[in-house]
Order: structure tokens, then sequence, then C-alpha cells
């Protein structure tokens, strides 16, 4: 059995409670950046879609927001992998190879 050593705490996680509110002028700016995200992406989405959807229907594809890179793979899972494994720093978009771009239903 192991002891711990003298002065040591357990990690405590942040409380829940205790939420920083985000001033209105914030969350506009967030949500111009989003909107920029998604209209870049979605740009590049409507370009390569013609040339991918033939021999990748229904696979996702995530956009890099800064670089214009994208990557696909057939399981959500595999392209998240896939992501991890090039290290992006950014925030990214993704979109399902067929003819709306929705990953799922509403």
């Amino acid at each position: 059995m192991t002891t711990a050593p003298p002065g040591w705490k357990p990690r405590r996680l942040p409380s829940r409670d205790k939420k920083v509110p985000i001033s209105a002028e914030e969350k506009a700016k967030q949500q111009v950046e989003t909107e920029e995200r998604y209209n870049y992406c979605r740009a590049i989405f409507e370009r390569v879609r013609p040339q991918l959807i033939k021999e990748h229907y229904n696979w996702y594809i995530t956009i890099d927001r800064n670089s214009g890179k994208y990557f696909i793979a057939k399981d959500y899972m595999a392209l998240f992998e896939k992501f991890r494994t090039k290290e992006i720093t950014g925030k990214c978009v993704t979109f399902r190879l067929n003819e709306t771009g929705s990953c799922g239903t509403i």
C-alpha cells in the first residue's frame, strides 16, 4: 500500500456553480467568429464535395479553418483519431459527404 506524501491534497474539479458571465460584446464576437469559420469551411466543402461524394458517400469530412486542409473517414471516431494525430490546434467544422452536408437528424 502506498501513502501520499505530506501536504498532498486530492485534485478538485472546478465548481459548476461558479461560471463567469460572458459580456454581450464577447458573446457577439464569438458568434461572429463561429459564423465566419462555418462560412469559410462550407465554401471549401462545397468545392470538394462533387469530387469526393462519388467514392465516399456518407463519409465524414472535417475541415481545418487555419490551414484549409480536410480529413475524411467513414467512421466519426476514426476521423477524430486521424484529426488528433495531425495535431491541429484550431477549431474545425465537420460535415457529411451527402447532398446536404448534415451529420444527423433534428
